[in-house]
């Protein structure tokens, strides 16, 4: 596998196992989850585990025993192992130290016989090309020396959602986050063939920058031999489970898990609003359609979601829950001081009533009103100059105004007034594919929702500034009709070095890959500090759709979802004509 160069990421992966401490008189649990997967278990993970006198955790009876590694062991020559977090089933995690990048890893290890070390190899190798920031990466997936071992990122600022939820319900904004977030991965994930089949809370993170992650794609389920026929039914259903409970703090189902106490007996599933008070309903009725995938909710005649692709179409038709305006204290009432009372540097009495001076009489002698009178005459003489200078100065302007305008109208042949430019409004938009991978394809009805903080992003590439792997990257705008185009303005996400973007008038709203070179252009700019552009042309085009292409990106560092490298994104863009 080719190395990363990616910051260390990630949190201890185990996966909603058994810790090593785990009490013996758990050893009759199916699962180390204490909960029945959704997806099927090969003959290995279904066998009965027992406690080693030593530990206290599972092995399979029979089956291939992990080799012996301690602390402090190398794989490689480069991968330290320092505490093992999980051991289960035949296999082990532990956390471990790059020494060549000088960073915290996680490593996942089995023997190279171990019934399901060739599953293994090939889901991390799998999941690996993915290269989607929102999931914990896969570094490395190698076989030496009998063994077989998985390196990935380690989170040390990560927490666990299982850990969230020990406190408390998340609140209705943090809730829509998780589900947004976790739900467009999954949908990507399934776009590329890959699926998750053990998506529990421990699996999902939250990031000191408040992002979600998910570790353990297909990797965590080739472990523990975790297969699926139904694979997008079987992760949407896992999706609503974790909005379930981030609602309610109840694991909907009849087992207790993951801290969270299950459901009564025999009553089935239950709404999250009767579990829970003040629960929210668009997102409860989402929890619902995801877990209820033979049919409709109890609450509303809506259909099941049963695939994340089907769970973010639904979460595109609520309304964006924010979060809740800051709370604001009044400042207390204003208190007059004693220096204002007339008391400064006077030893108060203590019950004596404080006497405010009389002030001064006004001006009541002769020279006193002689005083006044010429004041006033002073201000009505300064009044009377100034009116006269203003009128005088708006006769001036008004003869000199028509004397333009006479002179304009001769030039132009009675054309003098300017054509004012007037803003064009978007209709909707869709991500130009001209080679390889789309970038964020659900995101482009950010750059036209009048919302600063959202936006549609590149990936991050390893050259640049000019894109090398693909001709550009950029978005197709429909104006709803034919307009005159005569300018645009674009704001970016990034600053830097170098973005270079150009408009192009377009036949349709999904051009061909190839119809970049046929386009008329209508402007181009290369930007080479600023996050805003403008970009006006020479002469103004009629056409409906408009291409913004994206030739050359700045360089950036790792920010959220995305690595460091070169890469743009685009948070508002605005048409006049």
């Amino acid at each position: 596998m080719a190395e990363r160069s990616t910051a260390a990421v990630d949190v201890a992966d185990n996966g909603g196992d058994e810790p090593l401490t785990a009490k013996a008189d758990k050893a009759e649990q199916a699962t180390a989850d204490g909960v029945v997967d959704s997806g099927k278990r090969d003959s290995t993970a279904s066998e009965t585990l027992v406690d080693t006198a030593e530990t206290g955790t599972h092995v399979s009876p029979g089956k291939t025993s992990p080799p012996e590694l301690h602390s402090g062991h190398k794989l490689a020559r480069r991968y330290r192992l320092e505490e093992c977090v999980t051991r289960l089933d035949g296999f082990s995690s532990w956390r471990a130290v790059d020494e060549k990048l000088r960073r915290a890893v996680g490593v996942h290890l089995l023997p190279a016989d171990h019934p399901r070390a060739r599953s293994v190899l090939a889901a991390a190798r799998s999941s690996a090309l993915l290269g989607d920031p929102r999931f914990v990466q896969v570094l490395d997936a190698v076989e030496e020396n009998d063994l077989v071992y998985v390196v990935h990122e380690w989170l040390p600022d990560a927490t666990e959602l299982t850990a969230l939820l020990a406190v408390g319900p998340l609140e209705a904004h943090d809730a829509y986050d998780m589900v947004t977030q976790v739900s467009h991965a999954m949908a990507a994930a399934h776009r590329e063939g890959l699926a998750h089949l053990r998506l529990t809370p421990s699996a999902v993170l939250r990031t000191s920058t408040g992002q979600w992650r998910i570790r353990g794609l297909a990797v965590n389920a080739a472990l523990r031999g975790i297969t699926s026929d139904t694979p997008q039914r079987t992760d949407a259903e896992a999706i609503g489970a974790l909005l379930y409970a981030s609602l309610t703090q109840r694991w909907p189902y009849e087992n207790d898990a993951y801290g969270l106490a299950g459901l009564p007996k025999d009553v089935g599933l239950i709404a999250p609003d009767q579990v829970r008070a003040g629960v929210h309903r668009g997102l409860a009725e989402l929890a619902m359609r995801a877990l209820a995938n033979d049919g409709a909710t109890a609450s509303r005649q809506e259909p099941p979601c049963t695939t994340p692709e089907e769970l973010v179409k639904a979460i595109g038709e609520m309304p964006k829950i924010r979060p809740p305006e800051p709370a604001f204290t009044a400042p207390p009432e204003y208190q007059r001081t004693t220096y204002q009372q007339g008391t400064y540097g006077r030893s108060a009495v203590p019950g004596a009533t404080q006497v405010i001076p009389t002030p001064p009489p006004p001006l009541q002698s002769r020279t006193g009103k002689a005083l006044k009178w010429a004041v006033s005459a002073l201000l009505i003489a300064a009044l009377g100059l100034g009116s006269w200078q203003l009128a005088d100065a708006l006769m001036d302007r008004n003869n000199s105004s028509g004397t333009e305008n006479t002179h304009t109208t001769d030039d132009d042949g009675g054309k003098g007034d300017k054509k004012i430019a007037k803003p064009i409004s978007i209709a909707g938009a869709k991500e130009f594919v001209a080679a390889g991978d789309a970038q964020s394809p659900a995101d482009v009805g950010k750059t036209y929702d009048d919302d600063s903080a959202s936006y549609w992003r590149t990936h991050a590439f390893v050259d640049g500034p000019k894109i090398v792997i693909k001709p550009g990257v950029g978005i197709v705008y429909d104006l709803g009709s034919d307009q005159d185009v005569s300018a645009a303005s674009i704001k970016f996400r990034y600053g830097g070095d170098h973005t270079t973007v150009s408009l192009y008038a377009s036949d349709s709203l999904s051009p061909s890959p190839s119809a970049v070179d046929g386009m008329k252009r209508i402007g181009a700019k290369t930007d080479t500090t600023s996050t805003a552009l403008s970009i006006k042309a020479d002469k103004p085009v009629k056409t409906r759709y408009v291409l913004v292409w994206l030739t050359a990106l700045p360089h950036a560092g790792q920010d959220g979802y995305s690595q460091a490298g070169y890469k743009q994104g685009i948070t508002d863009v605005k048409f006049t004509g």
